[in-house]
């Protein structure tokens, strides 16, 4: 399946080469008048990708933005923590930054690992745009999700869909992608993520079994179909797809595993860590594997 349709970006705006449709929307994008690793995409969404509005600006020095926050009954201490934690996070950006040379990180894992939350934030830090697959691959197929394109085409149609949009995407530079978590069990799109650099988010699979219990598995068409609870249908198809993915995960140049973390740290359950400390370490492992 061809699923890409090219656009043109001039500074300042999005001309579409081609009039995305519905069924293919293409996300193939070139920028005229300068190298891609020169200029920076602002800001994509689906709006963005349906309307043909995508903003860009001549690459600077990328300051992250950094945010605090306070609660009324413990101010200065959660204030003080907010601002030391944005500020370690922005330096080390800037020196991931140093080495980085605009290439893209793939974050891979099995479902409800994090990917898309981490995602946004090693993003933001570091001036990259934040781009999920599965997203991606929706648009592409011209379907409102991928448990919807599985009962309708099947999952090696969108397996086929989830390889198109990783080629295209590999072909860009400055992105943070957060891949499906089945986007590793073919070769192939291994060759296009070793364009840029792969961090396997490695969750313990009771963790992973009570996020999903929590939230239903509605939008997971691997589990939907399975009957029990929530969190035992859950554990026992993690553990299977872990059994079957785990050679194809450890081809992830960084991996973070999320029970070591927890266990420097002092604790057993991996829900102490946040978002941010994940994120940290992720720029962390990425620097020393480049610097």
């Amino acid at each position: 399946m061809e699923a890409s349709t090219a656009f043109r970006l001039q500074t300042g705006s999005w001309i579409a080469g081609d009039k995305p449709s519905r069924r293919s929307p293409g996300f193939n994008l070139k920028l005229h008048n300068a190298p891609l690793e020169d200029r920076r995409i602002q800001a994509i969404s689906s709006k963005n990708l349906q309307t043909g509005r995508v903003s860009v600006r001549a690459r600077t020095r990328i300051q992250p933005v950094v945010t605090c926050c306070a609660t009324k009954y413990s101010g200065t201490e959660i204030l003080q923590h907010h601002t030391d934690e944005a500020i370690i996070l922005k330096k080390k950006s800037e020196d991931v930054l140093l080495h980085l040379d605009g290439r893209c990180i793939y974050l891979v894992g099995l479902m409800g690992s994090g990917k898309t939350t981490v995602g946004k934030i090693v993003g933001e830090v570091l001036g990259y745009s934040v781009f999920d697959s599965d997203k991606l691959a929706e648009q592409t197929a011209g379907m409102p999700s991928v448990a919807e394109i599985f009962e309708v085409h099947g999952e090696a149609f969108f397996r086929d869909v989830e390889s198109q949009v990783l080629k295209d995407l590999s072909k860009m530079k400055r992105l943070v992608v957060a891949t499906g978590g089945g986007a590793v069990v073919r070769p192939i799109n291994w060759r296009y993520m070793k364009a840029g650099i792969s961090v396997w988010l490695d969750v313990p699979l009771e963790a992973l079994a009570r996020r999903i219990a929590a939230v239903g598995t509605a939008s997971r068409p691997l589990l939907d179909q399975e009957s029990g609870d929530p969190y035992t249908k859950a554990f026992a198809k993690l553990s299977a797809l872990i059994e079957q993915r785990y050679d194809a995960y450890a081809n992830a140049d960084v991996r973070l595993s999320l029970e070591e973390m927890a266990a420097k740290k002092g604790h057993e359950d991996v829900s102490t860590l946040s978002p941010k400390d994940i994120a940290l370490e992720a720029l962390d492992k990425i620097q020393r594997l480049i610097a």
